[in-house]
C-alpha cells in the first residue's frame, strides 16, 4: 500500500444517505485541503453559515436548494461551486442527497 497518495475508487461508496439525518465524513485532510462527504436525507438542511476556509460544493447525487451569497441554485449532480471565504451559504436536499465540500487553503494564512 502507497502512502504517498489517497484512493477512492467510488465516493459515492463512502457516503450511505441515512434513512434521517445527516452524515458527515472526513476523508482526507492534507496539504491545506480537507474533503468532507455529506450525506442528506430528504428534507435535511444545513442552514446559513459561513466557513473561514475558502470551499467548493460538488454535488454528487441528488437534488436540493443550494445558495450562496445572495443567490439560489437548484442543485444535482454535477452542480459545483466554489466560494471565497466568509461567503454565506445553504444546503437543503430535496430528495437523498450526497455532496463533497472542499475546504481549501486559507487565502490569507495570518488568520487563525
Amino acid at each position: 500500500m502507497s502512502t504517498t497518495h489517497t484512493f477512492f475508487p467510488n465516493l459515492m461508496a463512502e457516503a450511505p444517505v441515512p434513512a434521517r439525518g445527516i452524515h458527515s465524513q472526513t476523508l482526507s485532510d492534507e496539504a491545506g485541503v480537507e474533503l468532507v462527504l455529506f450525506a442528506f436525507a430528504a428534507g435535511e438542511q444545513l442552514s446559513e453559515h459561513t466557513s473561514a476556509r475558502p470551499a467548493i460544493i460538488h454535488i454528487l447525487s441528488g437534488e436540493g436548494d443550494l445558495s450562496v451569497g445572495d443567490d439560489a441554485y437548484a442543485a444535482t449532480a454535477g452542480t459545483w461551486v466554489r466560494m471565497p471565504a466568509d461567503t454565506k451559504h445553504s444546503v437543503v436536499a430535496r430528495t437523498p442527497l450526497v455532496m463533497a465540500l472542499y475546504l481549501l487553503s486559507r487565502e490569507d494564512p495570518s488568520r487563525p
